[in-house]
């Protein structure tokens, strides 16, 4: 069976930098734990990302910087040699596949992490404990206290997201993301509920913000700020961050991060918000934004028109991440108007091996 073509301004080039992208369509970064148990990328990972290579590009899932930063088991990594030879052989199977650029999120996650998955004590900007149980090699357990960071643990983290960037394009990378959203380490420097500290990291907003803005300061020296992105999630109650400035907190950050950034990615934006387009207004470079879907399911477009009206608020480029998750082929799909797989949620994450990830249905090439 043959599908009308469907004209979408999804499917248009679009740029990323320096890169001309085929549309403007993004696989959003998906935590997916198919590492090996030490962080290490798997051959599975880069079958992963090749099915999905038709996407104008790939932001590929967060990878911590340093052992402190592990968030669940078998989630990725890039602080060691073995885990860039991982990387590098993702980016090269993506490549092979026809794949436009593909960069990697960093992440650090501060309290959201486990003594049994790191063997570490958690750290955070301030003693204030995940409220939320967390997954261990040995199941759901109660979120431990945090130690508070001191000075020279900011230095060291700030120093290993820099040298994690310098390994992501080594590993073929071509670029970062900084991830500042979601409630992991830098959301919770940015959030007053979760930062009490009363030195230059905490209390009003600059002091807030500083730790973002020295990551990514650090980032853009280590490997360029043309390479280099920010992923932020402004007001989104999740991993018990909760914001009271959210409106005024953004545009500080974003007007301090510079213009000179490779994109700077909202996830899920809202283009009914007044703050969307404010921030919008801060940057005239690159928009990358994640729309807000249902948490049950995949909408019968695959998110076509959620994405449609972002483009119509001033976004430039559309990050999916469960659409592309259970359809490979979601341009195909979008350009065909035919219908989508739905997510097999009991699959997605904490499973490992290909079912749930790589084993879903494509069109046959007839139908494409």
């Amino acid at each position: 069976m043959t599908h009308e073509t469907i004209a979408s301004p999804l499917l248009t080039p679009a740029r990323l930098g320096t890169h001309e992208l085929a549309n403007r369509l993004v696989v959003a970064p998906m935590t997916r734990t198919r590492a090996k148990r030490d962080g290490t990328p798997t051959p599975l990972m880069a079958e992963y990302y090749a099915q999905r290579a038709t996407a104008g590009a790939i932001i590929a899932e967060a990878a911590t910087p340093n052992a402190a930063g592990q968030t669940y088991p078998n989630i990725t990594a890039l602080h060691t040699d073995a885990h860039t030879d991982g990387w590098r052989q993702v980016t090269r199977a993506v490549r092979a596949a026809g794949g436009g650029p593909m960069f990697l999120q960093i992440q650090h996650g501060g309290r959201i992490g486990h003594p049994d998955t790191s063997g570490l004590t958690p750290m955070a900007p301030s003693p204030i404990p995940l409220p939320d149980p967390i997954h261990t090699p040995s199941g759901l357990q109660q979120a431990v206290t945090p130690r508070e960071m001191t000075p020279d643990d900011i230095r060291q983290t700030i120093d290993d997201f820099a040298r994690t960037a310098r390994r992501a394009v080594e590993a073929g990378f071509a670029g970062v993301e900084v991830h500042s959203a979601n409630g992991y380490l830098l959301h919770q420097f940015l959030a007053a509920g979760t930062n009490r500290r009363t030195d230059a990291y905490g209390g009003g907003i600059d002091n807030r913000i500083r730790f973002t803005t020295e990551v990514v300061a650090a980032v853009a020296a280590a490997i360029g700020a043309e390479r280099t992105g920010l992923r932020v999630s402004p007001g989104k109650a999740v991993n018990g961050i909760t914001e009271t400035d959210t409106d005024d907190l953004y545009p500080a950050l974003i007007e301090a991060t510079g213009e000179d950034l490779a994109y700077l990615h909202i996830a899920f934006a809202d283009p009914a918000r007044p703050l969307f387009a404010r921030l919008r207004g801060l940057r005239t470079g690159t928009l990358i934004a994640n729309p807000v879907l249902p948490a049950e399911r995949i909408p019968a477009d695959g998110g076509r028109e959620a994405a449609e009206r972002l483009l119509d608020a001033g976004a430039d480029l559309i990050a999916l991440g469960r659409p592309f998750l259970a359809n490979p082929d979601l341009v195909d799909r979008i350009r065909t108007g035919a219908p989508v797989n739905a997510v097999r949620a009991e699959y997605t994450m904490y499973t490992g091996g290909p079912t749930g990830y790589t084993d879903y249905p494509t069109l046959n090439p007839a139908d494409r």
